[in-house]
């Protein structure tokens, strides 16, 4: 069963990696038309430079069902399963099931053509058929009619019911479910566990709501403002918290933070795992609660601090930052140990014992 999940699990993130340009792109273009003042066109006689960066955008977030759906299909099944892949994520769009339904029928159309690939027997003169015709054409009707007969209905409620339950959470539950997302958004600082709220986040994005995708883009930036902020207020307290190397890996952290990638915390973070993991997780946290209790939504998905203008809550997502930064900042000076200048240097003295070597007769 845990080889099983592993498996799942690298197929999602492939298709993650392939889905993220796409996201990103979309989401910003998206918002560079709105910041221009664009909208989405309906007729071509109402075009404008701006409407069209808008409306380009919003069709590109329109693909994400058949992106996630394509390249888990190409992940499980190789080429053979893309264009079945995207099939059932098209499906999943006239359904209305969004990427839910995408995620979903990405693995139903790669097991599918996994299973004909490996069972089905054709003649010799026919083989070469089989990626190119045969399988994508089996699969598509196979996993059509599952997804329009069987699938469709039931994953259709169950993203509706996850868009009625987010949207009707009043202000006390807005502020402790932004604290979960926030908070295991960013725990193991852009890894495996991350990804899956963030998955989330950027579902409900497809489905028009912005504010999960707000705290995804904050709570990503906590973690190197957090122990930035920490170098500067361990100096201002006069308690050395950071090693030398630590101190110049934070200054690289920050500006990869800036651009919203966590991963510049993972050498700090390693050298005190525990401290570490649970102080930036209560500041992501924090702000997470915070930029959600007050409805802070972002279009984008991706970006960092350059977002934040085209975000719905701008002074809120500052405000929020920098609050959970501070809060981690905070914690880290408080519970992490202090070191002396020579083990902030790395480095480590040995006891010297002197041994008595009189009484002792070599003859």
């Amino acid at each position: 069963m845990k080889g099983l999940g592993q498996e799942l699990k690298r197929h999602m993130l492939t298709a993650i990696s392939y889905m993220l340009p796409l996201v990103v792109a979309s989401g910003l273009l998206i918002a560079v038309g709105n910041l221009m003042g664009g909208q989405v066109i309906t007729d071509l006689s109402e075009v404008t430079i701006p409407s069209a960066f808008t409306s380009l955008g919003v069709l590109g977030m329109g693909l994400l069902p058949s992106f996630i759906a394509g390249y888990i299909s190409y992940s499980i099944a190789d080429r053979p399963g893309i264009a079945p892949g995207f099939l059932m994520g098209q499906i999943a769009s006239f359904l209305g099931a969004g990427f839910l339904g995408g995620l979903i029928g990405g693995f139903v159309s790669g097991y599918i053509a996994l299973a004909i690939r490996n069972y089905v027997k054709v003649p010799k003169w026919a083989e070469a058929l089989m990626p190119m015709m045969i399988i994508p054409t089996l699969t598509a009707m196979i996993g059509g009619l599952l997804m329009y007969f069987v699938l469709g209905t039931p994953i259709m409620w169950m993203t509706n019911g996850l868009t009625n339950f987010i949207t009707g959470l009043d202000q006390s539950s807005k502020a402790l479910y932004g604290f979960i997302i926030g908070a295991i958004g960013c725990i193991d600082y852009g890894g495996a566990i991350s990804k899956v709220p963030n998955l989330i986040c950027d579902g409900l994005l497809l489905e028009g709501i912005t504010e999960p995708e707000g705290i995804k883009v904050l709570a990503a930036m906590v973690p190197p403002f957090g122990v930035t902020f920490a170098l500067l207020l361990s100096k201002v307290m006069h308690k050395r918290i950071f090693t030398n190397t630590e101190v110049e890996n934070i200054k690289v952290a920050f500006p990869m933070g800036v651009c919203m990638i966590s991963e510049g915390v993972i050498p700090i973070a390693m050298n005190d795992l525990i401290r570490t993991v649970f102080s930036t997780s209560i500041g992501c946290g924090v702000c997470g609660a915070i930029s959600f209790f007050f409805g802070n939504g972002s279009p984008v998905p991706s970006g960092g601090v350059f977002v934040i203008p085209a975000m719905s809550q701008p002074l809120v997502a500052v405000a929020a930052l920098l609050i959970g930064s501070c809060v981690t900042a905070v914690l880290l000076v408080l519970i992490k140990k202090p070191l002396t200048e020579e083990e902030a240097a790395g480095v480590v003295e040995e006891a010297e014992e002197e041994v008595d070597l009189s009484g002792i007769s070599f003859d």
